[in-house]
């Protein structure tokens, strides 16, 4: 199996979520259990010799990926979630999307300080969110090893956005 067929698995929806966005949807990679499969060992082999402690997810694409890389790795998942949606102590950010503005949040006692952490979404646009799940990590002491996407817009430069945080930018698709 090569990234060739993940690629050839994600569906565009156009003016999605509003119109002039041409959308990339993994949905159809999650229908196959192989191609999944085939995501977590891209990621974890591209991991190999990196400490990491815990895997950090933003929501809600970031989920699905990111907690089964964190049980393939036996290290803890951590979600970053929009505004409201955690129960216990959490700290904020807000940035801005490449349509609006939003605001993540995470669990006060998610993350222990020195902790290596890889953050994951399912596709890198503008840095917007991985930047503000980045700084949230930052608050909370730990320090960013690695990002990791199933997709990236490369025309959106995203990449240059979070490249100060960390060198490690792994990308399984570029558009």
């Amino acid at each position: 199996m090569n990234i060739t067929v993940l690629e050839e698995k994600i569906r565009e929806v156009k003016d999605f979520p509003k119109e002039g966005i041409s959308f990339k949807d993994i949905t159809p990679i999650l229908a196959d259990p192989v191609l999944s499969s085939f995501v977590i060992k891209s990621f974890n082999d591209k991991l190999k010799g990196k400490k990491i402690d815990a895997i950090v997810g933003v929501e809600s694409r970031g989920f699905l990926f990111g907690m089964m890389l964190a049980n393939e790795l036996n290290i803890p998942f951590i979600p970053v979630r929009k505004a409201g949606k955690l129960p216990s102590d959490v700290i904020s950010e807000e940035y801005d999307l490449e349509y609006g503005k939003a605001v993540v949040e995470i669990h006060t006692d998610s993350i222990q300080k020195g902790w290596n952490i890889a953050i994951h979404d399912d596709l890198l646009a503008t840095g917007g969110t991985a930047n503000a799940a980045a700084n949230l990590v930052k608050r909370l002491g730990g320090n960013i090893s690695a990002f990791l996407f199933v997709v990236e817009l490369s025309f959106l430069n995203g990449r240059k956005n979070i490249k100060s945080e960390s060198n490690e930018i792994i990308s399984l698709i570029k558009y």
